[in-house]
C-alpha cells in the first residue's frame, strides 16, 4: 500500500507539473521544486553532513563511529553525533532500549543520565566504546539511530525551512546548524539573522536571508575552539549559494577542512 501511495503522489507530481506547462503557467523544461524530505535530497544532506562531521560522503559508515572530540560535550557518536553530554544521546539509548530490552548498550542508562550535562566518562569507560560499535552492527540501532535523528534534527528543520519559504539549500543551511548547535541553537541563530535580513515567507529574499543566517552561523561556530573552523560553511555550503544552487540539485562538488567531496 505504501509503495502504490507513493507512485500515485509522483505520477500526480508530473501530471500537475505537465499540465501546468501545458496551460503556461510554467515555462517547458522548468524543474518542480524539491523539499530537501525527498529520499534522494535528504540523501544528498547526509552525505553533506557526513563528509563534515566524518571526512567521508558513505554517512552509513557512521552507525559506528564513536570518540571524545574534547568538544566538552563527551563522546560524540554515530550517523549524527549524538553526544553524551547533550542528552540526545541518553535519548537515544533509551529509545534503543524501548524496542530492544536487554541491548549490549542498556546497561549504560544510568551512567549516562548521569554524566548529562558534562564531558565526563564516569561508568562509561573502559567498555562503552566497544559496545557502542557493537550495537551498531544491530538493524535495530541503526533504525533507532534515524529515528532519533529525524525526529531531533531533520524533521524540526525541515519543517522551519519550509515555513520560512526557503527551498532545498535553505533547509540544508538549518539541518547542518541544529547538527553542531542542536535545534535550540539553530533557532537563536535565526532570530539573530531577523536583525539583518527576513526570510521569504516574510518578504525577503532567499539569498539576502540565507547569507544572514550563515553570517550568524559562523559567528556562533567562532565562539568554541572546537568548531571555530567554519570551512563547512565557506567553502560548501556558501559555494551552493553563490552558484545560486537553491534547490540544492547534483552535481555538487566542495570541500570541507581541506578534503575536497563530489556528489553526482
Amino acid at each position: 500500500m505504501r509503495a502504490r501511495t507513493r507512485l500515485l503522489c509522483a505520477l500526480s507530481t508530473v501530471l500537475v507539473a505537465t499540465a501546468a506547462t501545458a496551460y503556461g503557467m510554467l515555462p517547458a523544461g522548468a524543474a518542480v521544486t524539491v523539499n530537501l524530505d525527498d529520499p534522494t535530497k535528504k540523501d544528498v544532506a547526509m552525505q553533506i553532513v557526513s563528509a563534515a562531521e566524518n571526512s567521508s560522503l558513505d554517512w552509513r559508515a557512521q552507525f559506528r563511529y564513536i570518540e571524545d572530540i574534547e568538544d566538552g560535550r563527551g563522546y560524540t557518536a554515530g550517523i549524527i553525533g549524538f553526544c553524551s553530554g547533550t542528552g540526545d544521546m541518553l535519548e537515544l539509548v533509551e529509545a534503543y532500549t524501548a524496542t530492544k530490552p536487554g541491548n549490549v548498550l542498556a546497561k549504560y542508562l544510568p551512567a549516562l543520565r548521569s554524566v548529562d550535562g558534562t564531558d565526563s566518562h564516569a561508568g562509561l569507560d573502559p567498555n562503552f566504546p566497544a559496545d557502542w560499535r557493537t550495537a551498531a552492527a544491530d538493524p535495530v540501532f541503526q533504525a533507532a539511530q534515524e529515528s532519533e535523528r529525524d525526529r531531533v534534527y531533520f524533521n524540526p528543520s525541515v519543517r522551519d525551512g519550509k515555513s520560512d519559504g526557503v527551498r532545498a539549500l535553505g533547509q540544508f543551511i538549518y539541518y547542518d546548524a541544529a547538527v553542531m548547535h542542536g535545534y535550540e541553537g539553530m533557532r537563536s541563530i535565526r532570530t539573530r539573522a531577523l536583525r539583518k535580513a527576513k526570510p521569504p515567507a516574510q518578504g525577503g529574499t532567499e539569498t539576502a536571508w540565507l547569507n544572514a543566517f550563515l553570517d550568524e552561523r559562523v559567528a556562533e561556530m567562532k565562539k568554541e575552539e572546537a568548531h571555530s573552523d567554519t570551512t563547512r560553511v565557506d567553502t560548501a555550503q556558501r559555494v551552493f549559494l553563490r552558484n545560486g544552487n537553491l534547490d540544492l540539485n547534483t552535481p555538487l562538488d566542495f570541500s570541507v577542512y581541506g578534503d575536497s567531496f563530489h556528489i553526482g
